[in-house]
């Protein structure tokens, strides 16, 4: 059987699915005909049913859960890799405005008090690598107000900033490795603000399969992907050519660091704390008005 599988050409992604496209395990019969996208073109494939096997971020998950369904490998959960705000000039949170209280500069004052909520200028340009991006939730999250955003190609932030066509960028992926080394400057760490609101990881983006499909090759897939990891992990340069062929002019050094911020046990299996993390972040959504109330359930398996 011959699948449609959508994947970033990010090293997490192609260090996870090197082994299942290049038939280095055994795929139990299963063929895939690939398509490479950034995250929000995924996204918006998935929103259409273009797909069969896609990565999506969570956020966008939220609205194709009757299409669907999670499967248990794959996904991009963790500490300390969630998605940074960056300006051009020494833009630090003393410079922000908060209601009810005196700005200060340390991070974690900004930010556990969830009964004093952060404010930035709403006229601030910002610039966010998608609407349905998990970065996009967590900026919307701790900075409701802040509305006049521009999506653009996440590879494209930090040169917007340096041309000052916006005035803080939201940046993800590998853009995590190389902000400082064009001289830009980190506002705040919004995994960082996740991680000390709730105590979870931070779910970013998960590996879904179509609910219409029958049974077994739903499973299949979900053992098939599973085995793909475990080998990427058991040979980590194995994929080393692939991995580099689709990586933005990065040296071994930044995607390998890349891969293992992104990639962990998270990625092997969601587990128990995988599953709390990724229901905390639709719970948290839905309450807060940016995703519809989850109905259908998330996760392949039990």
């Amino acid at each position: 059987m011959k699948l449609s599988l959508g994947f970033s050409p990010c090293p997490n992604d192609t260090f996870i699915f090197d082994a299942l496209i290049h038939h280095k395990i055994d795929t139990e019969g299963l063929e895939f005909e690939v398509f490479f996208d950034d995250v929000e073109t995924l996204n918006q494939k998935a929103f259409r049913g273009e797909l069969d096997v896609t990565k999506l971020s969570f956020h966008a998950f939220a609205y194709v859960l009757d299409k669907y369904v999670l499967l248990d490998s794959g996904s991009a959960l963790g500490f300390g890799v969630g998605p940074l705000l960056i300006s051009n000039s020494e833009f630090r949170i003393k410079n922000l405005e908060l209601s009810g209280d005196e700005p200060n500069t340390h991070n974690s004052e900004l930010i556990t008090d969830s009964s004093q909520p952060s404010t930035l200028n709403p006229q601030l340009k910002i610039g966010i690598p998608g609407k349905y991006t998990t970065a996009n939730f967590l900026l919307s999250t701790a900075f409701p107000q802040l509305q006049n955003k521009q999506e653009m190609a996440f590879s494209e932030i930090e040169d917007a900033l340096l041309r000052g066509e916006i005035d803080l960028g939201l940046i993800i992926h590998e853009n995590r490795f190389t902000y400082q080394d064009k001289g830009l400057k980190k506002v705040i760490d919004l995994g960082d603000y996740w991680e000390k609101r709730t105590g979870c990881a931070i779910p970013l983006g998960g590996i879904v399969i179509k609910r219409d499909l029958d049974d077994e090759t739903k499973l299949k897939m979900n053992r098939v992907l599973r085995k793909s990891v475990e080998f990427a992990f058991a040979n980590p340069k194995s994929g080393l050519d692939f991995i580099r062929s689709h990586a933005q002019e990065m040296s071994e050094e930044v995607m390998y660091k890349h891969i293992e911020l992104y990639v962990n046990k998270y990625s092997v299996e969601l587990g128990e704390e995988g599953r709390k993390a990724v229901k905390l972040l639709f719970v948290t959504a839905a309450e807060n008005g940016a995703i519809p109330a989850v109905k259908e359930e998330i996760f392949l398996t039990p």
